[in-house]
């Protein structure tokens, strides 16, 4: 590594540790081992926290799945009696008067019994609308004919009554080989969401039992309106992918980052899923741990103030001084100098020094801004022709725009070309043609202060006349004034067909509005001049139309 990056990076690293950083960094140095133990505490707690509400809702959920597989036993074991029931009365004809005599449906979470034959259709019910209805196309009948033993349904919406709801079905053939028939349960979805009320009311806690299909089936009382819709798929797949033993919970987190806990019931394809959003969850422990952050910030902030302000007198406040004062000076206030009565002692002979040094850069910069002008102008002429360059033609060229957009006036634009300049020069040679260009540039001049025109050399032999608040009709005057007298000069030229030295000319003329440019009419121009050459040259042509030297003759120049 070179000297000279060593010596840069040095500089690099002094700027970052200024005063200021280093009593900051002091400071931070003091309340930094206090804040990042006060840290790590507040995000224990929260940690421990998060956990005792995950573990709560975890047993809740629990005692939740063993309450529906409660029920889903308490329904079984009223369809096993009513199925002896029903085979026993069989025997003596009165199967359906006994059964509805013997079972009163009066339990919570039955809502009608029904019996179906072996065609599926109901023969006896304790609901008399069900009575005559079919349901052999059930999947749930069909199973509990073929398996002959308790099934639970998924969410069905029953043909009489309208509403969602399960159904757990038990075949007397399980009892009574003899006997076909199919004891029917309707069970109720609203007892089974009251039976998890305790879960009612936690933010951020979401419960449902699904079925099978993924079909809300009942929630607690605050949730109830999501009964009977479907789960997205994502949730639906994770639920459904539970094998685990009844008796234990499966987590996993949700694509919105909601903990997911899922559990089946027993001898139905239900299952129970929990999901917890931590964030809601953990909402005031958040708050807590934003409140504490806030504390520790204030604190850091009056160590930081106290150490800033005492050494701001002594050592801050003086060099700003010499800063604003250095600012002054480099603004071009050359009268700027450091009040050294109002400085420290010990910053008064840098104040000394930097007012001498002050006023030798005040005297290099008035001979810098002179010998600058100078270098200004001579940027901006063509010292061959002692006209404007290209540059000083284009600064012209967007003022005089700029002036025509603003006041509404035109401007026209003259480009020339030394017609066979390049056989001249092999002709007579370079110096010969250099006092050519010299002496039109002088012409040009003199035609520019005549017309109030501004002349150019664009570069090499091409030359130009910029005419402000000029028509097409006055340019076009105005350049075969020019071509004429380039031509009246009658510098030799033996190798042209002219005989003698002349000019080809393009007229443009433009007003400056909308979004025009000024490149436009400098391209307008040119074509111009790429007329005239194509014409015959030594002519004057107009963007548009074409004008030789004789007035009478006249054609498209496109």
């Amino acid at each position: 590594m070179s000297r000279i990056a060593i010596v840069r990076k040095k500089a690099k690293l002094r700027g970052l540790l200024g005063i200021r950083a280093r009593l900051v960094v002091l400071a931070l140095i003091l309340v930094c081992p206090l804040m990042l133990d006060r840290v790590r505490l507040l995000e224990h707690t929260r940690a421990i926290q998060i956990a005792a509400v995950d573990a709560s809702v975890s047993t809740l959920a629990q005692r939740a799945a063993d309450a529906q597989r409660e029920v889903i036993s308490s329904v079984e074991a009223v369809l096993k009696s009513a199925a002896y029931i029903h085979a026993t009365a069989s025997q003596v004809g009165r199967s359906c008067s006994i059964l509805r005599a013997s079972l009163r449906v009066d339990l919570p979470s039955i809502r009608m019994l029904s019996v179906a034959d072996a065609n599926g259709i109901i023969h006896c019910s304790t609901s008399s609308m069900f009575v005559g209805a079919d349901v052999s196309q059930r999947a749930y009948f069909r199973r509990a004919l073929e398996s002959h033993d308790f099934v639970v349904s998924d969410f069905v919406i029953g043909a009489q009554s309208r509403k969602g709801t399960i159904l757990a079905a038990y075949p007397v053939s399980a009892v009574d080989s003899g006997e076909e028939a199919v004891l029917i349960a309707g069970m109720n979805l609203d007892w089974l969401s009251d039976i998890m009320s305790n879960l009612a009311g936690h933010p951020g806690i979401s419960v449902k039992l699904i079925d099978g299909e993924g079909t809300v089936l009942a929630t607690p009382p605050d949730e109830r309106s999501k009964i009977g819709q479907k789960l997205d798929q994502a949730t639906l797949d994770f639920a459904l992918a539970a094998t685990q033993p009844p008796r234990e919970l499966k987590s996993a987190y949700d694509h919105a980052g909601h903990k997911l806990s899922v559990s089946r019931i027993p001898g139905t394809n239900a299952r129970l899923l929990v999901s917890l959003d931590e964030g809601t969850v953990s909402a005031a422990i958040n708050r807590d741990i934003r409140t504490a952050y806030l504390q520790l910030a204030l604190v850091c902030l009056f160590v930081l103030l106290g150490a800033l302000i005492a050494a701001e007198r002594l050592i801050v406040r003086p060099i700003s001084m010499l800063t604003s004062t250095a600012k002054k000076f480099a603004q071009g206030d050359w009268s700027a100098r450091a009040t050294r009565a109002r400085l420290p002692s010990e910053f008064v002979p840098l104040a000394r020094a930097f007012n001498a040094m002050a006023a030798q850069l005040g005297q290099r910069e008035r001979e810098l801004v002179a010998t600058n002008n100078s270098l200004t102008v001579m940027a901006s002429m063509d010292l061959l022709s002692g006209l404007a360059n290209r540059r000083g033609f284009q600064s012209r060229l967007d003022f005089e725009w700029m002036r025509g957009h603003q006041d509404g006036h035109r401007v026209a634009l003259l480009m020339l070309d030394v017609d066979h300049f390049k056989l001249f020069n092999d002709t007579y040679g370079h110096p010969e043609g250099d006092a050519c260009l010299s002496r039109i540039g002088e012409t040009l001049a003199a035609i520019a202060n005549d017309t109030g025109s501004f002349a150019a050399r664009y570069g090499g032999e091409e030359f130009c006349l910029l005419l402000p608040n000029t028509d097409a009709a006055a340019a076009l005057q105005i350049g075969e004034m020019v071509r004429a007298t380039i031509e009246g000069l009658a510098v030799p030229h033996r190798t042209s067909v002219f005989q003698r030295v002349t000019v080809s000319v393009g007229v443009a003329s433009a007003l400056p509005a909308g979004n025009a440019e000024p490149s436009e009419l400098v391209e307008a121009a040119d074509a111009a001049l790429y007329a005239a050459k194509h014409r015959g040259r030594n002519t004057v042509v107009e963007h548009g139309f074409m004008r030789t030297a004789e007035p009478v003759s006249m054609a498209i120049a496109s």
